[in-house]
């Protein structure tokens, strides 16, 4: 049979996904210092995915990946890497700017938030006493984010949300919350934000106001909150991702559940039961298509079409994978795994 080629965006329909797959090597990028952020530059014109490993070399893993949003690695040359150092405790989250691609900002666990310039490695910006921060989410303008984060220091707790403009010294405003955040999620007009928490919701947001933007339409009782929430976890939700044709948000938790709810009506349509175990993080492709969950237990990635909730294809791994990241403009899948970034659909001997 000849092989199938694949022209640039154009939609993998599912009964191509497992032969177009099986026919990619994986690459595999290996950090040998493990506690490092990288800025990964596949292509000759800087294009890249940015991971990080934890700072303790005795614990391996890369704990985020981000792809750069504009460009595509067609070529993957390891040695066109960029490490940028700076940070003093493991890093919780990297992200690019929507908009502006040479711009990279990474969250540590030590409170401090950084902006780098990619190329010219270098630290532009940093916003510190930011708590024990474990995630953020960009609004789509590229001006402003979202951090979650838990400070040591409050006797409540300090479950708070920052709202940080990304030119200025000092947050622009800071809400408590009674809960712990765990993923955030922006919508693509940057009017709400998606947040998972710890008693097992995900919230809706208005922004930059961070209040809740829908209430339930019957009567509560004295002291309940008419706040509307996406109820679809029985412990934390750990993650959540909005599809690029904003049709669907996933939502993930530690029941080993990705609930798939639709946009418009704010009903679960479908949930995924084949995760191993906790929902780390998700992933959509870039047409929406499919979706994919990482998890800390199992030794496999499950691919399932987000439309019909089919099981479409499995990635075998050798060990757990918390974290995946689809490409937003190619069918190209980057996971952590032993160590190390790796990536399949990258097709070096460009047959595809």
């Amino acid at each position: 049979m000849a092989p199938f080629i694949m022209k640039h965006r154009e939609r993998l329909q599912k009964e191509r996904f497992p032969s177009y797959f099986s026919g990619l090597k994986v690459q595999s990028y290996l950090d040998p210092a493990v506690s490092r952020a990288v800025f990964y530059s596949p292509g000759p014109d800087k294009d890249g995915v940015a991971d990080q490993s934890k700072n303790d070399p005795a614990s391996v893993g890369v704990r985020t990946i981000a792809w750069n949003p504009l460009r595509n690695p067609d070529k993957p040359v390891v040695r066109q890497s960029t490490e940028l150092k700076g940070h003093s405790a493991a890093i919780e989250k990297v992200a690019f700017n929507p908009i502006k691609d040479a711009e990279l900002c990474s969250l540590s666990a030590d409170g401090v938030i950084k902006f780098w310039d990619v190329r010219t490695k270098t630290c532009t910006h940093e916003l510190r006493d930011l708590g024990e921060a474990t995630t953020l989410a960009w609004a789509p303008d590229g001006d402003y984010l979202v951090v979650g984060s838990r400070s040591k220091k409050s006797k409540d707790g300090g479950y708070k949300l920052y709202v940080l403009d990304r030119a200025q010294s000092t947050p622009v405003a800071v809400q408590e919350q009674s809960v712990r955040t765990n993923d955030v999620a922006f919508c693509w007009s940057g009017k709400r934000v998606f947040v998972a928490t710890g008693d097992g919701r995900t919230r809706i947001l208005s922004f930059p106001e961070l209040e809740p933007a829908l209430r339930v339409n019957y009567p509560v009782g004295e002291g309940e909150s008419a706040e509307f929430s996406l109820k679809g976890h029985s412990a934390d939700c750990l993650s959540v991702a909005l599809s690029p044709t904003g049709r669907t948000l996933a939502t993930g938790g530690t029941d080993a559940v990705i609930a798939l709810w639709d946009t418009t009506k704010w009903v679960c349509q479908r949930t995924i039961t084949t995760m191993a175990g906790p929902v780390r993080s998700l992933s959509f492709s870039w047409d929406g298509n499919y979706v994919i969950g990482g998890s800390s237990e199992g030794a496999e990635l499950e691919v399932t079409q987000t439309e019909s909730g089919e099981h479409i294809h499995t990635f075998k791994t050798t060990q757990p994978v918390p974290v995946v990241a689809w490409a937003p403009t190619r069918y190209f899948l980057a996971y952590a795994e032993m160590g190390s970034l790796r990536i399949v659909g990258v097709d070096t001997d460009r047959k595809h």
